[in-house]
């Protein structure tokens, strides 16, 4: 027997062994590591995700972020329902008289998209919630004058239309309460007022559904969205806070029938008699 051949035998199988068994130590001690860097690369991307989600608020829900038209959301998958936090905010104005209402302005033949607050000249305007500024521009004598668009973390977008004076700058971050422009009479405009939208992916909703202007305070700390209609819930009032601009031969009795309420709370609610003579043009709460 050649034992120097059995040696050699022998020695190859423990190095083959021995090599086997070290890679497999190998492979069962990489595994925590492996484990490891997936959780340092997870963390890493969510805290990535949230630095963009910081820098674009409702960077989840929104597809762009586009620094030059209000409505730039063609592309945008619009969810059947959406809940908006109405909490943290603040009144754009301290003023509360309404001098025009959302709806379709059939003497025009156009929409008009959101509230007209009466302000004046050189008023203070604040934002809504906490966001920052997309849109920071001048229509001159067209449509919003100098205007200003926010997006904020709750997923809504608002204008501020008619300015005087812009205070900040596009890609801004603001917080509530924040002065960012001041009161006027620019662009298509007959007389110093706030023009105020709110907008939810391009798409708009009647702030009175929200804010209160007259109680200076939200309709409900939550708004819901739904793609073919919306509500209120869940808040400080049960109301829509739903306005109506009296036309040329409306009555009391013809605008209640129209709103679905009655003409004692129209009474009520605008601290008005049945005898009272409306105007054209007058803006009634409604509910």
């Amino acid at each position: 027997m050649n034992f120097n051949l059995i040696k050699t035998f022998c020695l190859v199988v423990t190095v083959v062994s021995a090599a086997t068994v070290s890679a497999q130590d190998l492979i069962a001690r990489q595994a925590p590591i492996d484990k490891k860097l997936k959780s340092v690369d997870s963390l890493a991307l969510q805290k990535q995700i949230r630095a963009e989600q910081s820098l674009y608020p409702a960077f989840d829900i929104y597809p762009n972020w586009n620094n030059e038209t209000v409505r730039a959301y063609a592309d945008a998958i619009i969810p059947e329902t959406y809940v908006i936090d109405l909490t943290g905010f603040c009144m754009p104005t301290e003023h509360t008289r309404i001098t025009d209402v959302f709806g379709y302005r059939p003497r025009r033949r156009r929409g008009h998209y959101g509230l007209d607050v009466k302000v004046y000249v050189g008023d203070t305007i604040r934002a809504a919630f906490n966001g920052k500024v997309r849109i920071v521009k001048n229509q001159g004598r067209r449509g919003y004058g100098k205007y200003i668009v926010i997006r904020h973390d709750n997923g809504l977008e608002t204008v501020y239309g008619h300015l005087s004076k812009q205070l900040v700058k596009p890609d801004q971050l603001v917080k509530a309460g924040e002065p960012i422009g001041l009161g006027g009479n620019t662009g298509r405009s007959t007389g110093s007022h706030l023009h105020f939208e709110t907008l939810f992916l391009g798409v708009h909703i009647d702030p009175a559904l929200m804010f209160n202007f007259e109680k200076q305070d939200i309709v409900a700390d939550t708004y819901t969205f739904h793609k073919n209609k919306s509500s209120a819930s869940g808040g400080k009032s049960s109301g829509k806070g739903i306005f109506y601009k009296v036309k040329r031969g409306d009555t009391l009795s013809k605008i209640a029938v129209k709103q679905g309420t009655t003409v004692s709370q129209l009474c009520k609610l605008n601290r008005i008699s049945r005898t009272t003579i409306l105007r054209p043009g007058q803006v009634l709460r409604c509910s």
